[in-house]
């Protein structure tokens, strides 16, 4: 469940809870400094959101869908890693990505420069190979292309050992080699933009493809597909998941075939991005997710 972050915490933290009580394994929010055309309307920090949201929660895991670059530096967000994960007792997920071009709105409020797709990724590399260095170690230093640290501390470390688990979001074969080096699992919007409201079978053609992708990459740099979670974002279909009870188990039952472990959709909004009814929420709760969790794991999990 990806809840956004555009409601003051007196009535955000209503959702945080929620969406633990209706049994759902995981609740992400999104880290940019604003989004799309929300970016006019109200919209708060993802670190101290995840913060507030583990001092509500006591089961559900916490994510960010997905922290880059853009934005972070890794010494320094690996201190904020460090304190949401030990807030929370050790139920946080990192989710990374390469970051959007420079038609994202956290490029151009930050009037940074655009970089070139193999620049980003080049960027990406740095930034998820230096936060893993950091998370693991104390005293790290290191001198790069986009990112320097002079011996820098991370004592006391995260609560989960060796680190936090990284998701890491790629579609290209570069990114998925560092998602395949470096993730404990690996999240997917799909490779070909979606026809909102119309013909999908272009988008499941490509998700299919890039879940083949994954495993090359995953063999290739000596990993155990089965063992690494693999994230689908079902919203980037073209049709909100939870347009209706029926069509939820419809597109969950998909992604479970095509062998993601793990299936994330939004929180219902009343209007714009993801809007729908929160009742839908609570029938997919009652009942598609005892379902899905009867039919057990994809095979070989």
């Amino acid at each position: 469940m990806v809840i956004l972050p555009d409601q003051r915490w007196s009535q955000a933290q209503r959702r945080w809870r929620r969406a633990e009580e209706l049994g759902f394994d995981h609740a992400w929010t999104y880290d940019h400094l604003g989004w799309r055309d929300l970016v006019d309307g109200p919209w708060f920090g993802t670190v101290p959101t995840l913060t507030a949201a583990a001092l509500v929660t006591r089961r559900i895991r916490l994510g960010t869908m997905v922290a880059s670059p853009n934005f972070r530096h890794p010494v320094s967000f690996t201190r904020d890693v460090t304190a949401i994960d030990d807030v929370s007792g050790g139920r946080l997920v990192l989710g990374l990505g390469a970051g959007a071009g420079g038609s994202s709105f956290d490029n151009r409020v930050l009037g940074a420069p655009p970089l070139s797709p193999r620049a980003r990724v080049d960027r990406f590399a740095e930034f998820a190979g230096l936060l893993d260095r950091l998370l693991r170690e104390d005293r790290v230093s290191w001198s790069g292309e986009y990112y320097t640290a002079v011996d820098a501390r991370s004592t006391p470390g995260c609560v989960q050992q060796p680190r936090v688990p990284f998701v890491l979001a790629a579609n290209g074969p570069r990114s998925m080699r560092i998602a395949a080096r470096l993730g404990e699992g690996w999240v997917t919007t799909g490779g070909v933009a979606a026809d909102p409201g119309g013909d999908t079978s272009a988008w499941w053609r490509s998700v299919a493809d890039l879940a083949r992708r994954f495993e090359d990459a995953a063999g290739q740099a000596g990993r155990d597909y089965q063992a690494l979670d693999r994230y689908l974002s079902l919203d980037a279909s073209g049709g909100f998941a939870l347009a209706s009870e029926g069509y939820f188990a419809d597109v969950a039952g998909r992604a479970a075939d095509l062998g993601f472990t793990d299936a994330i959709t939004h929180w219902p909004r009343p209007s714009g991005p993801y809007e729908g009814s929160e009742s839908v929420l609570e029938a997919v709760a009652a009942s598609a997710l005892p379902a899905i969790r009867a039919a057990g794991p994809p095979a070989g999990r």
